[in-house]
């Protein structure tokens, strides 16, 4: 069996569809579905059950939880944005020590989610291998304080840390403000034609010309397949494409892949995210290359192209 933890949510849910497809419906959902819409990430999905996270931190401390193979832990508050400090460091350090000890207990293959946020305004730069960070917010911190924890315990040969930079596609749509700019691109061109960024507020880049690695979550989640498979590759890495694209780059893709002219409106940051805005990221892709030389991504373009078309332009637009 394989527990998924966050396996209703964005990445989760893709990942359970991946599993799917290999046949393997014996999965555990650690989740909360709430009153909203993320239910529907699991309509074309096999399962075994969903259990709520304190249940399954119950179930875990009575050990009710027998012939797992594998913990995949996905599940966190994603949310940059978040002020509580407390429920972070409840939510996605010490419970993450939790899901690890009890993956380490019953010798289960135990692959993680860390987050480019630990390295805050990237002034330190991308490499993986890098311990001395800074994050911008509570969300990257509690992130960062996993890894050093996995560290701490010698765990990096035995278990994957996935560093994610942008994530984008398929099944995010329960994220709000989370949710990526290609899914709000598309709500905002069908409704006015135009789509709104942000304003640089660093003279070094212009408008709309701030950088993000954007990966595409199908090619996360083969990754993610291939280090289930690969019990023999370990250690905390980043998970991006490697190459850095421009806000106005992803429009310009989201607007061809409509069949429309580019039409970019912007508008000024505002003050409390220009304080922990990020102008600029790329992963440093050395460890993965070394340890999954095979690995490779599709261009921006095409998946931008694969996302809008075949989901996001869909009456049912889950994977």
């Amino acid at each position: 069996m394989i527990v998924l933890t966050g396996g209703a949510g964005f990445i989760g849910s893709c990942f359970l569809a991946s599993l799917n497809a290999a046949g393997r419906g014996d999965v555990l959902i650690v989740d909360t579905l709430g009153t909203g819409d993320k239910w529907k990430n699991l309509v074309d999905r096999t399962f075994i059950g969903i259990v709520g996270k304190e249940e399954f931190r119950d179930m875990m401390a009575v050990g009710d939880v027998e012939d797992v193979e594998a913990v995949v832990h996905m599940g966190a508050c994603s949310s940059t944005t978040e002020l509580d400090a407390d429920y972070l460091y409840d939510n996605n350090y010490l419970y993450s020590i939790d899901v690890a000890e009890f993956a380490i207990e019953r010798g289960a293959r135990f692959i993680y989610a860390s987050s480019a946020a630990t390295y805050g305004s990237g002034t330190r730069g991308y490499a993986d291998t890098s311990t001395d960070l800074r994050p911008l917010n509570m969300y990257g911190y509690s992130k960062h304080l996993f890894d050093r924890w996995i560290r701490d315990q010698n765990l990096t040969e035995s278990c994957v840390g996935l560093k994610f930079f942008n994530v984008f596609g398929p099944n995010e749509y329960h994220k709000g403000g989370m949710s990526s700019m290609v899914f709000k691109a598309v709500s905002q061109i069908q409704a006015s034609g135009s789509v709104s960024l942000f304003k640089s507020v660093d003279p070094t880049f212009e408008d709309g010309g701030q950088m993000r690695d954007f990966v595409y979550v199908k090619d996360v989640c083969k990754v993610m397949m291939t280090l289930l498979e690969r019990p023999d590759v370990n250690g905390i890495m980043n998970l991006g494409t490697g190459v850095a694209r421009t806000w106005n780059d992803l429009m310009a893709a989201v607007f061809t892949a409509m069949g429309r002219e580019p039409n970019i409106v912007y508008t000024d940051m505002p003050l409390d995210l220009a304080k922990q805005y990020q102008n600029f990221t790329l992963a440093d892709m050395s460890t993965m290359q070394r340890l999954l030389p095979d690995v490779h991504f599709g261009s921006l373009e095409s998946t931008v192209a694969d996302y809008v078309q075949e989901h996001l332009l869909k009456d049912w637009p889950y994977l």
